[in-house]
């Protein structure tokens, strides 16, 4: 049987730079943009794209990063370290988002993208219309026993494998076996030094905090919701978030761990089908 996906690859210029982004869409109606976790690509969105319910009212579209998934890497990847900052990180949705002409786009981020989709809301109101972020914190949280990033990207480390222990304990123990390794498996291919990359954005160059008060949620509703099984990002740390945002919409996710569109689809649709559509009923 078909899936409704349709993949496609996008020739963009970013910061100076070309790139071959690949991204997939299914669906029709307000464009909602999917952005991945770190390490990770656009397959962890694939059940929002074959769920009618979401589908048949929203152009559902998830785009690999540059340097992960089937955009790859520049020409010269070898002799270059990836380290991804807000400024690169805005730079490219802004090209995608412009590329694909998309206007009033809904952004729905997890993890790095759930905090990158708060500088979203603030700076780029007149491209967004809302905003949900999942296990969204607006700056790094400290846990303790934190593994150092060096081991990330080491000689005598196999970087996928580590990868796949680290955030195995952040998946809800309740989710399903199937999706659970589905997961795991897309961080198992990540390119050499691209997670370890990637979390120099969310550990040490992202931090909104300052600027919270800033976004204005009547223009750009924010809706922040949060897996209790996640050590990384508590209920407590995007409570404490959305503390900071007047307006925003806070929602714990009972059995859900950091990675919810992913480890468990069917109970993640439960608390995502009512932000969908209020969103809808705004018009």
């Amino acid at each position: 049987m078909l899936e409704p996906i349709v993949a496609r690859y996008l020739n963009v210029e970013i910061e100076g730079e070309r790139h071959r982004l690949f991204f997939e869409e299914a669906g029709a109606g307000i464009p909602l943009l999917c952005l991945h976790t770190a390490g990770s690509d656009s397959r962890q969105f694939r059940h929002l794209m074959t769920d009618a319910a979401i589908t048949d009212r929203f152009r559902v579209i998830a785009f690999d990063l540059p340097w992960h998934g089937k955009s790859g890497a520049p020409d010269d990847w070898r002799d270059r370290e990836y380290r991804l900052s807000t400024a690169s990180y805005l730079a490219a949705i802004r090209a995608f988002v412009a590329a694909l002409g998309l206007a009033r786009v809904v952004a729905l981020g997890c993890s790095m993208s759930g905090r990158i989709v708060l500088e979203l809301a603030r700076a780029d109101t007149d491209r967004f219309r809302a905003v949900i972020g999942l296990q969204s914190s607006a700056a790094p949280t400290s846990r303790p026993g934190g593994l150092g990033l060096e081991w990330l990207h080491h000689p005598e480390v196999h970087g996928g494998e580590l990868a796949i222990a680290w955030v195995s304990g952040l998946i809800a123990p309740m989710s399903p076996d199937d999706a659970r390794w589905e997961t795991l498996w897309a961080y198992g291919q990540s390119g050499p030094g691209v997670f370890k990359g990637d979390l120099h954005f969310y550990g040490q160059d992202g931090d909104f905090t300052a600027t919270l008060g800033e976004i204005d949620t009547r223009r750009c509703p924010v809706y922040l919701l949060t897996g209790e099984y996640d050590y990384s990002v508590t209920p407590a740390d995007t409570g404490a978030t959305a503390a900071r945002i007047e307006g925003a919409r806070f929602q714990p996710m009972p059995c859900l761990g950091h990675f919810p569109m992913s480890e468990h689809p069917a109970r993640f649709r439960e608390h995502l089908l009512p932000v969908l559509a209020e969103i809808v009923a705004r018009g």
